[in-house]
């Protein structure tokens, strides 16, 4: 669950110009392990997270989410639960892993009561979250290859980040000295998004406190990560200290302001870091969603973005070698382009959004030298005065090298904010172009964008046309 951090949006990581390069020692623990700043599996053969978040403890009916995402590409998924504390307890851990097992994911189960401790008076503290994990160990011991304990998600706020380091290595001695054998993870404070740099700066200390050296640390990059060298930096740090590090919750670059997913997405991959979005579905603010109303037939421009997209799932997971998947690939060593410095908060709660079902309608164009293309307008999800919009573009016969696509309201509707087009107005008539990466498209093959409208009483579906050079 997020928070909106929008008076961060302007902070800045700063990172010394030279690191001293601390070598780890091999984890001596079973399973899922770390061996340097790499995850490995209990052969040592390299695992690169590739996955997304399920709101699981909110919608614990939900079980098909574990078969949709894995058959669009992951071989990971990050499970929400509840210790009781504010949510649960969640007590079908047991089902859970073999949901992930019979979907040959790998499961990362975190504990969601502790998002924003001493900030949000109702959040429990990581101690709590480790007596949860005792109350379930009987059902993680000998699951060690399938899964990861991520013990408390976000465990701190912005009030005195600084309680998180004798936190964190308390609750890590708290779970080795209870017989816990399993690869951990830990969030950092500052809601996970370490602007004030506590994790990054004790890190070594945290992971020296495990005695079976077999913690790997998560950042999640929302606000905070509003350009491309901020990420740079702050991966770096990571990198030349050769400190384990997951990317364990991000959104994306809805509109100017928004974090930079596009970089984030670019230097996981060059680096082999492993990244989990948020989130599957169910976010009460539904710009959030990868698949409306979890339906995923359904995917929104950010789930089409993080599955079909460059360094997205679909193009960079490897299944686990434990499901008899083969060797993840080795990182890519080519340059990596940073996108235009763009992001800020964002923000996801239990409550499900009221998103309407998707609605759309065709449009062809005339062809242009024999190309064509058609255009489909849906309103993927829908609140009071205001509207998510997706146009996906496909190909005819023929690939394409551009497109245009123009529609006219007939509602009184607006544009407010876009993503992979470029969208201009004239009163009621819209047209979006492509921008760099989208505008070339195969035979038959489709892109997409998105937008936030502003609505009256009704929002009707307007008509779209496209035309394709």
């Amino acid at each position: 669950m997020k928070r909106r951090l929008t008076i961060f949006g302007a902070a800045v990581l700063v990172v010394a110009a030279s690191f001293v390069v601390y070598a780890q020692e091999a984890s001596a623990a079973v399973g899922l392990h770390t061996s340097g700043r790499n995850i490995v599996e209990a052969n040592g053969q390299q695992f690169i997270m590739r996955g997304v978040n399920h709101p699981h403890v909110w919608y614990t009916g939900n079980t098909q989410a574990f078969a949709d995402v894995k058959a669009l590409g992951a071989n990971t998924v990050r499970v929400v639960l509840g210790s009781g504390k504010r949510w649960g307890p969640s007590n079908d851990v047991a089902n859970v892993i073999s949901l992930c097992k019979a979907n040959k994911l790998i499961c990362v189960l975190e504990v969601h009561d502790t998002t924003g401790y001493g900030e949000d008076g109702a959040a429990a503290t990581l101690d709590e979250a480790v007596n949860y994990w005792i109350s379930q160990k009987s059902v993680l011991v000998g699951q060690e290859s399938y899964i990861s304990i991520n013990i408390g998600n976000e465990p701190i706020g912005n009030n005195n980040p600084s309680q998180w380091t004798a936190a964190t290595v308390a609750a890590i001695q708290k779970m080795r000295s209870n017989g816990f054998q399993h690869l951990l993870m830990v969030d950092a404070p500052n809601w996970g998004q370490d602007w004030q740099n506590v994790m990054r700066d004790n890190a070594q200390q945290v992971y020296d406190a495990d005695t079976l050296k077999n913690t790997v640390l998560s950042i999640h990059m929302y606000a905070v990560y509003a350009n491309a060298q901020t990420i740079i930096d702050y991966l770096d740090r990571f990198q030349n200290n050769n400190w384990p590090l997951v990317i364990g919750e991000f959104g994306w670059q809805f509109q100017s302001g928004e974090v930079d997913h596009e970089t984030l997405l670019a230097q996981a991959d060059a680096r082999g870091l492993g990244y989990i979005g948020w989130s599957w579905s169910g976010n009460t603010d539904p710009v959030l969603d990868m698949a409306t109303n979890f339906n995923p037939s359904q995917l929104t421009t950010w789930g089409q973005r993080i599955f079909n997209g460059a360094h997205g799932i679909k193009a960079t997971a490897k299944e686990a070698s434990i499901y008899g998947g083969a060797a993840s690939p080795s990182p890519s060593r080519s340059s990596v382009s940073a996108s235009p410095s763009r992001s800020a908060s964002t923000s996801a709660s239990p409550s499900r959004s009221s998103a309407s079902p998707s609605r759309s309608v065709s449009g062809s164009a005339s062809p242009g030298g024999g190309r064509s293309c058609t255009a489909v307008y849906s309103v993927v999800g829908q609140w009071p005065g205001g509207f998510q919009g997706q146009v996906t573009v496909t190909a005819g016969g023929q690939a394409v090298s551009g497109w245009t696509v123009k529609w006219t309201y007939a509602g009184g509707q607006t544009v407010t904010s876009f993503w992979s087009a470029d969208v201009t107005s004239s009163g009621a008539n819209v047209t979006a172009t492509n921008v760099g990466y989208n505008g070339t498209i195969g035979a038959g093959q489709s892109t997409s964008f998105g937008f936030l409208g502003a609505s009256g009483s009704t929002n009707p579906v307007p008509t779209a046309t496209c035309t394709a050079v």
